[in-house]
């Protein structure tokens, strides 16, 4: 079977097809530009190199047909007809707290993913509109929305509810739903094959860093708890978010730069984070070259990003007394051996032991651990979307 991964962004359409009978790529691209001028095309079928093209995408719709195009092109196509694609999933970003599993598309789940626009309004509407146009392209082939919240799904009360009047729980569902599910679902699951792990007696943490970043604490292969929360905002310092701050900060600044409410998330979400606190950017290599260089603000920026990280790892072995595993994945996660050490060093409580070697590698599920380890460190390349074509296989087939 044949499944087309789409994630649409505003402007932007990612997509991957999957033969499943072995979970091989058969070619990926990315459409960029879609409704800007210069709309451009990189195509990748596996075992060639990427061609890119110059062509108009007015709206997603042409990008769908567009992609659709390239997959049956006698030179760069994978395959004969689109009628071999057995199903098309679309990554979500947001469910509220409808949908705790994927689900094939309806017009309620699409009803669902519209109502949730207020709570993911850069992502939600484009995921729609992914949707929709595949729809179009594609009538009778099945869509499958895997969205982002639904493995924090399984959270208690404990661990969601925000301490701010009831109501507006009840009213509005101001609550932590948490984001990034789909690479911590694949990821814990992952980690218990490496680490010969019993699911059902289980304690993981995992640590999705990157420019975005979240933590998770599983247990028994169940999302416990993790550290976004309404939006992506919350929690760990990342690229140019700001993660936990005092609320007060909001208004503090309002008041002494002049600013409106939206001026100061704007800021909180794209100017904060290593890139606020260094000056220097949001990007790890530059900031390992600045402090490198002698820059302290980037030293500091570097500093304080590890040190949250551990400190959510230290509140989530709390929080499941105990832990099995800890895991690295995304950018940061999977190739920044120095970022893994630096906050390795912050858990010697907890008896955990790096092996430099293995740390020092990348591109492949490793336990960076030693033998004597009390805990297994592990880097798990993440791959959010063979989970989205395996979850939509499994609805489909």
């Amino acid at each position: 079977m044949k499944i087309l991964v789409i994630n649409c962004g505003s402007s932007s359409l990612k997509y991957q097809l999957f033969n499943m009978d072995d979970h091989s790529v058969m070619a990926k691209g990315l459409c960029e530009r879609i409704g800007i001028e210069g709309s451009l095309l990189k195509h990748t079928k596996t075992g060639m190199d990427t061609v890119e093209m110059e062509k108009p995408m007015e709206n997603h719709k042409d990008a769908v047909a567009l992609v659709l195009d390239m997959l049956v092109d006698d030179k760069y196509g994978v395959i004969t007809d689109v009628s071999e694609i057995t199903a098309v999933g679309h990554r979500v970003v947001h469910a509220g707290q409808k949908y705790s599993d994927s689900v094939i598309v309806d017009e309620d789940v699409k009803k669902v993913v519209k109502e949730c626009f207020d709570f993911a309004p850069l992502h939600n509407p484009a995921n729609l509109i992914g949707i929709e146009a595949c729809e179009h392209a594609m009538p009778g082939t099945p869509n499958v929305a895997v969205f982002d919240t639904a493995f924090h799904q399984t959270m208690p009360e404990k661990a969601y509810m925000y301490a701010v009047p009831y109501e507006y729980y009840e009213k509005y569902g101001v609550r932590r739903y948490g984001f990034h599910g789909t690479s911590h679902a694949f990821v814990s699951s992952k980690a218990i094959e490496l680490g010969e792990l019993d699911k059902d007696n289980s304690k993981i943490i995992v640590c999705h860093i990157g420019n975005g970043g979240s933590v998770s604490a599983v247990q028994n292969g169940k999302c416990i708890d993790t550290s976004m929360g309404l939006t992506p905002l919350e929690g760990l310092i990342m690229g140019t978010r700001s993660g936990d701050i005092d609320p007060a900060v909001v208004q503090f600044i309002a008041h002494k730069e002049d600013k409106t409410l939206d001026d100061v998330l704007n800021i909180l979400n794209k100017k904060s984070g290593v890139l606020g606190i260094s000056g220097v950017s949001s990007d790890f290599r530059d900031l390992t070259k600045a402090a490198e260089d002698g820059n302290h603000r980037a030293e500091i920026a570097i500093e304080a990003y590890a040190y949250r990280i551990a400190k959510y790892i230290g509140a989530y072995t709390t929080a499941m007394n105990g832990v099995d595993a800890i895991v690295f994945t995304a950018g940061v996660g999977e190739n920044n051996g120095a970022i893994r050490k630096n906050i390795c060093e912050y858990l010697g409580y907890l008896g955990v032991e790096l092996d430099d070697g293995e740390n020092a590698k990348r591109g492949e599920d490793l336990v960076i651990s030693t033998a004597a380890s009390k805990v297994k460190i592990m880097v798990i390349p993440t791959n959010e979307e063979l989970k989205i074509a395996q979850e939509t296989l499994a609805l489909v087939k």
